[in-house]
């Protein structure tokens, strides 16, 4: 089958002197057909074989030969106006993307070289500042891996900086793309609905910590609440400095800490000064948070009223620690009162029992109830249970009471009751 038939090409190079060049004569571009494959005799797809194809195949057959040709320049092409057009798109469209390769290359290459140097720059800087400050080596350790790893985690991109100086409403829009299906994964935000969501992911900013850092200390201020992203927490309490008493617990990815904060943002007469921790909380491994500033907290729980429910109420208990160790020692407690009491009661049926046998021994005329060792040994019997019993009493009143959280007020939501 025959596809165009090629003309005699003539065309003179100038003038009437100038002798007429003319092109050999090539022979038409032919489809061959042999039994169901299809081959072109001529032109820059000479030699190709081809199965039963169909247009779209055609064409994507077609212009993967040409692209694996490089720039075209090797194309040996007939003087068929298509495929000497398509031989020029060809070169022209290989050097357009060979040239965008290079300028991507160099641009990437030079963000990279930027922020390197800029990261090594600070980096000296760092050290030099270490170096006049005549810091210690240890306190130099922590220094450098808290810089490596925040590198490592945002590339030496300020978020902070490039979020400040965009639109509220697109600003907030990248907060909720960001952090509302983290925010989602803390039971405490679950119960939550989108609008209250989309005002706290605002005013989330993100936080890390290296491994062995303290987040806060038992009796500091709490100045911000923390929702673990990725890591590890540890989180303990020794009550005050209470003598013999000590609770740890670990916080993993879901759980927070600073829950301080919320029962003096919801209280509605709260004070200047800031709640006290009653946990010591410090970095396991590397983590990586959310922190949701005391100032912050305090705008959310005024503006929308529906932070005071009773269903988060219960919830943020629920996920508590600081409620939890209470609820912990609280049940102990009871179970030690119980026991003094069964004790008590052991000891007063002894003791009427005691002085039952007394009243026997004084009758001269009738034969003695007990023989001398077994009175002996209840008599022993009633001194102990009488000596632990005081030592009990004396260890409860000796012991300080583990104070229950501050309450927050969710009075403002009666209708949820």
């Amino acid at each position: 089958m025959e596809l165009k038939k090629e003309k005699l090409v003539r065309f003179y190079s100038g003038g009437k002197k100038n002798p007429e060049v003319v092109l050999p004569k090539t022979e038409p571009t032919r489809l061959e057909k042999s039994s169901s494959t299809y081959k072109l005799s001529s032109g820059v797809f000479a030699g190709v074989s081809l199965g039963e194809l169909r247009e779209i195949e055609w064409a994507i057959v077609m212009g993967w030969v040409g692209l694996a040709s490089s720039y075209g320049q090797n194309l040996e092409t007939s003087t068929f106006i298509g495929e000497t057009s398509f031989a020029i798109l060809i070169a022209i469209l290989g050097l357009v993307l060979f040239a965008h390769l290079i300028g991507n290359m160099q641009t990437y290459l030079q963000s990279i070289t930027v922020k390197l140097e800029e990261w090594r720059l600070k980096r000296r800087d760092t050290e030099e500042w270490m170096r006049h400050r005549q810091l210690p080596e240890d306190l130099k350790w922590r220094v450098r891996r808290f810089v490596q790893y925040k590198w490592l985690a945002t590339r030496g991109v300020d978020e902070e900086a490039i979020l400040s100086g965009l639109p509220a409403d697109l600003r907030r829009d990248i907060q909720r793309h960001l952090c509302l299906d983290l925010v989602r994964r803390v039971p405490f935000f679950s119960q939550m609905d989108d609008q209250l969501l989309d005002a706290i992911c605002e005013r989330l900013v993100s936080s890390l910590c290296t491994e062995g850092t303290y987040i806060v200390r038992e009796g500091d201020p709490v100045t911000e609440m923390l929702f673990i992203i990725r890591g590890r927490l540890e989180s303990s309490t020794t009550n005050g400095g209470r003598t013999g008493f000590f609770n740890s617990i670990t916080l993993s990815p879901g759980d927070f800490c600073g829950e301080e904060l919320l029962g003096w943002a919801l209280h509605p007469k709260a004070s200047l000064n800031l709640p006290s921790s009653t946990r010591t909380v410090r970095a396991l491994v590397e983590v990586e948070a959310f922190a949701l500033r005391a100032e912050d907290l305090k705008f959310v729980a005024n503006q929308f009223r529906r932070l005071h429910s009773k269903k988060l109420q219960h919830t943020f208990r629920f996920y508590s620690h600081h409620w939890r160790t209470w609820a912990a020692c609280f049940i102990q407690a009871a179970w030690r009162r119980y026991k003094r009491r069964k004790l008590a009661k052991t000891l007063s049926s002894l003791e009427s029992f005691t002085s039952e046998r007394d009243d026997y021994e004084t009758r001269e005329e009738e034969e003695p109830l007990f023989s001398p060792a077994q009175a002996k040994s209840s008599n022993l019997g009633v001194t102990l249970l009488a000596s632990k019993f005081a030592a009990n009493t004396r260890r409860g009143v000796q012991k300080i009471k583990l104070q229950k959280p501050e309450e927050p007020d969710f009075s403002a939501d009666a209708e949820d009751d």
